[in-house]
């Protein structure tokens, strides 16, 4: 039986063990990951944790609602066992009637038929081969940008500290990505938390001069390397920084049993850059619904 469970009387240990355990394990899930992007969540549990689903809550206008935090791609439900269209349907069923709006990012095993399912783009890149195996399948354009960059002179240098990627993303790009200055203050927060625990890593391109030309934030665990976020101003983009810098995270992984996901996108020219490196089309789908009140 799924039954719903306030975040307070919730058994975190065996929470995070079942999302750990469930092969379509995403990072977002984990407690650590949700305290930092919501206010509050609580879950729809299974049984004894044989499997959940995190519900992030709002309250506006004195209506509760479960919303798509920032910085969160795929939610949805985690087991231990296959997840088939009747769990799902069971699943959603359970979420409590007063939530008026019900808008979720599902995982890529979270498919189920309905009308308010829709289904979003994903890339992801498997790094199991030798890296001289993933190179032969970039695209001819990939590895031509791989080599500008690299007669360009940049560096790739790790650092702990997101304020200078913040600020060259806001004075080049932020106004497009429609973000609030509370979303990248939790991003602040979201990175010195997973820093700390080792599944963030966050990595800057530097030219010549050692002035910041891009950078991305990776959430790393032992099976997935996710593209959470990236900064790229004018010169990073006449220099191939991003090419320079995901195949330097491409080298890293090589031959290791992890995804390099790339966490989009539905917009083509990024999807294409995507692709570029041999990465394959993993869906994962969005399904949104308003309650009568």
């Amino acid at each position: 039986m799924v039954r719903f469970v306030l975040h307070q009387d919730l058994d975190i240990i065996k929470y995070n063990e079942c999302i750990t355990e469930s092969s379509n394990q995403r990072v977002y899930a984990q407690s650590w990951y949700l305290d930092c992007i919501a206010k509050k969540w609580n879950a729809l549990v299974l049984n004894d944790f044989e499997a959940v689903m995190p519900l992030p809550i709002r309250k506006k206008y004195g209506i509760s609602y479960v919303f798509v935090p920032p910085w969160t791609q795929q939610l949805g439900v985690f087991s231990k066992r296959e997840i088939g269209e009747e769990m799902m349907k069971e699943f959603m069923f359970a979420i409590p009637k007063k939530f008026k709006l019900v808008d979720i990012l599902l995982n890529s095993e979270n498919y189920f038929e309905n009308r308010c399912v829709r289904q979003r783009d994903n890339y992801i890149l498997s790094l199991e081969k030798p890296y001289e195996s993933l190179y032969s399948d970039f695209s001819k354009g990939r590895k031509s940008s791989i080599k500008q960059a690299i007669n360009h002179n940049l560096t790739i240098k790790k650092v702990t500290s997101t304020d200078a990627l913040l600020t060259l993303f806001k004075a080049n790009k932020g106004l497009e990505l429609n973000r609030s200055d509370a979303d990248f203050e939790i991003l602040k927060g979201l990175v010195l938390k997973g820093i700390s625990l080792q599944k963030i890593s966050v990595f800057e391109v530097v030219n010549s001069e050692k002035e910041l030309i891009g950078g991305v934030i990776f959430l790393i665990d032992s099976h997935r390397i996710t593209y959470l976020f990236s900064a790229l101003n004018e010169e990073g983009r006449k220099k191939q920084a991003m090419s320079f810098l995901v195949d330097f995270i491409i080298q890293k992984f090589a031959n290791q049993p992890v995804i390099l996901d790339f966490e989009g996108s539905m917009i083509h020219a990024i999807a294409s850059f995507y692709r570029s490196f041999g990465a394959e089309l993993e869906p994962y789908y969005h399904y949104r619904k308003k309650r009568l009140l």
